[in-house]
């Protein structure tokens, strides 16, 4: 299968390990992984900021960029629901844009809803607490958001359990927000570190040694936090673990 691979600004700029990371995971389960050099910004900050006008030429030249693959795969919630659930407003009307959400997915997400993988042959004997940010647990659906009186499930915890010695540790809070929210952590500081200060503890209590998740924002932002406090724990994308695990 022959999958467009969308690496988000913050991953491109400042941990770009993730963008190669998922390239890796793909080719080995069988993608035909292609970058589209032409690619920008999904628009995301600038439509979170409030300045649609900005935004919206960046998702005119996502469009552009992407509206021709089968499949575009992203490492980032956030970035993927921006695409899915929030270009309607910016794009409104325009050819195309229904086929680019149906086909635009985080990389869990596509690993097990369009390629099946429902076990992973790898090994990764660590300790390793799972944080679920917000926009792929409440907006992409990629687990069940512990206000649902629903069974409990998660795309990107099924993946990782099948790895070898791998312990997923339980957390008190397991869907609590890091308090990261983009320009919710320059424009509320003080609150997005205390709700960041948190979900480093609530890991460290249960005696995680690594932190994953789907998106490198609040993973650089607990990162900062804990490297501040001096918290010894390391902070990797779920990217990253499958690669390791699966190389």
């Amino acid at each position: 299968m022959r999958v467009a691979l969308f690496v988000p600004c913050y991953v491109d700029q400042l941990w770009p390990r993730v963008g190669l990371a998922a390239a890796a995971v793909l080719e080995r389960l069988g993608a035909e992984v292609v970058f589209p050099e032409e690619q920008t910004c999904c628009g995301q900050p600038m439509a979170n900021a409030g300045v649609a006008d900005a935004a919206a030429p960046l998702a005119r030249r996502f469009l552009e960029v992407f509206g021709g693959y089968d499949a575009v795969v992203c490492p980032s919630g956030s970035c993927t629901s921006m695409v899915r659930n929030h270009y309607d407003a910016l794009l409104a009307g325009r050819p195309g844009l229904d086929r680019l959400k149906r086909s635009t997915f985080e990389l869990c997400e596509f690993l097990v809803d369009v390629l099946g993988v429902g076990s992973l042959d790898g090994r990764f004997p660590h300790k390793v607490g799972l944080h679920q940010s917000c926009h792929g647990l409440r907006e992409l659906g990629l687990g069940t958001p512990s206000e649902r009186l629903l069974p409990r499930s998660s795309k990107v915890g099924g993946l990782l359990s099948t790895l070898r010695g791998i312990e997923l540790v339980p957390l008190t809070r397991a869907d609590e927000c890091c308090g990261f929210g983009g320009t919710f952590a320059v424009a509320e500081e003080a609150v997005s570190c205390l709700m960041g200060k948190d979900r480093i503890a609530d890991h460290a209590r249960a005696g995680a040694e690594i932190v994953t998740g789907t998106d490198v924002s609040c993973l650089m932002h607990m990162e900062g936090l804990a490297r501040r406090e001096k918290v010894p724990l390391r902070f990797l994308h779920v990217a990253e673990v499958l690669a390791e695990a699966l190389a």
